[in-house]
């Protein structure tokens, strides 16, 4: 039996991959644990029964809470490390260092936005391993070579950071582990060549799904068989700049009643509309037959149902997609979104619109080249495989065994 403490960061999107490989590990004898700065957010994800060790740091509300919503470009790419990655580091460093020495795990799982748990375990001489919940990062750190003045502003900016929290003497980059990082997609999406400045230390596990923790209460008689359903969805960062894109997608498919019904999810009530249950009839359907606005969605067993996703192009939600091979219409806001949509445009598996641009009828003639245009489910559907036989949260969990036990994590999916 081996520990294994996963540090993560106060961000939805990085937790739920791991959680299906910490739920593996735990039924296979091992024990787990976790460091963060939001411990009931792990624990709604997670289960209640997780054992959290509490770090300093933000309490963020969604993925991203404190930034300024019109940031863009390297203005957002400044503020992202400068204002929230390397102090969520500083703030978080005591915790680890804490939860390393009670916990005592044979491994470290340090998320790639979580610099504590590298820099920390490194300092500690623990092994880590390198949880990589965005396959933009790889691009990003390929990209960096064409970007000399980048480059070395980041590498200055996490070398200060090494002599704060972490061993002065250390050299490895705490977003990619010198021993195994956990990349939770695959080179068909991600595309050829991506992530080779990491070396051969990457495992392409592709997405970790597991059952989750899920208060929604979705009516599910409201659904109509004889139309397509598309699911509309821009995470839980982006409710502070979405309700113009989320009006133009109603109007685009209240057009398409005749043909296409729409489950829209608006947490923020920025349409005004969301249904509760109370406004629901006997039948448990709403009396908007053509189009469901609700706060929060059961979203993988409803993608189990859609035809078709609009989304920001969040690495989790075009991941969860694709496993289920359903084409998508992308429309990247910030941070990661803009590689990732290059990436399901490359596979063939979606179309890209301009989020702050498009209007409904250009949403609407993606939707209708998305549902018809045979091409793009074939794609979605050749990604879906390429996901299913990396092996996911068990291999990842295979992986992590192999680093615990001293040896070389196969290249091989287990």
């Amino acid at each position: 039996m081996s520990g294994f403490l996963f540090v993560v960061p106060p961000l939805v999107g990085h937790i739920n991959p791991t959680v299906g490989v910490a739920a593996e590990l735990a039924a296979r004898g091992h024990r787990v644990a976790w460091a963060s700065a939001d411990p009931g957010l792990v624990r709604r994800l997670a289960g209640g029964e997780a054992v959290v060790f509490p770090c300093a740091g933000p309490v963020l509300t969604g993925e991203d809470g404190v930034r300024p919503a019109e940031l863009r470009g390297p203005e957002a790419l400044k503020f992202l490390w400068e204002k929230f990655l390397v102090p969520l580091a500083e703030a978080m460093a005591p915790g680890v260092r804490a939860a390393i020495g009670e916990f005592g795990p044979d491994v470290v799982v340090a998320d790639q936005q979580a610099f504590a748990g590298g820099l920390v375990a490194e300092r500690l001489r623990v092994p880590w391993a390198t949880s990589s919940t965005t396959s933009a990062e790889f691009t990003f750190a390929d990209a960096l070579a064409g970007m000399p003045k980048v480059a070395d502003w980041l590498d200055t900016l996490l070398h200060d950071l090494r002599g704060r929290i972490g061993d002065p003497s250390g050299t490895a980059d705490p977003r990619f582990s010198p021993h195994l990082v956990l990349a939770f997609s695959t080179p068909e999406l991600v595309g050829p060549g991506a992530g080779a400045g990491a070396g051969d230390r990457i495992r392409w596990v592709g997405p970790s799904m597991a059952t989750r923790p899920t208060s929604a209460d979705f009516p599910w008689t409201w659904l109509d068989p004889a139309r397509a359903t598309v699911l509309v969805t821009l995470g839980t960062a982006n409710t502070d700049v979405g309700a113009r894109f989320l009006a133009e997608c109603r109007d685009a498919l209240r057009r398409r009643a005749d043909r296409v019904q729409a489950v829209i999810v608006d947490p923020a009530n920025v349409l005004g509309a969301n249904g509760d249950l109370d406004d629901l009839n006997d039948m448990g359907e709403k009396d908007d037959k053509d189009v469901l606005i609700r706060s929060s969605v059961p979203q993988l067993p409803l993608l189990e149902r859609v035809d078709a996703v609009v989304c920001h192009a969040g690495h989790n939600t075009v991941c969860e997609a694709l496993w289920h091979g359903v084409p998508l219409v992308v429309a990247p806001i910030r941070d990661d979104q803009p590689v990732v949509a290059g990436q399901v445009v490359d596979a063939g598996a979606g179309i890209r619109v301009r989020f702050g641009r498009v209007t409904a009828p250009k949403l609407g003639a993606a939707i209708d080249a998305v549902l018809h245009e045979p091409g793009y489910r074939t794609a979605a559907e050749r990604i879906r495989a390429t996901f299913r036989a990396a092996g996911g949260a068990r291999a990842a969990a295979t992986h992590l065994e192999e680093l615990a036990a001293g040896a070389t994590p196969s290249k091989e999916a287990p």
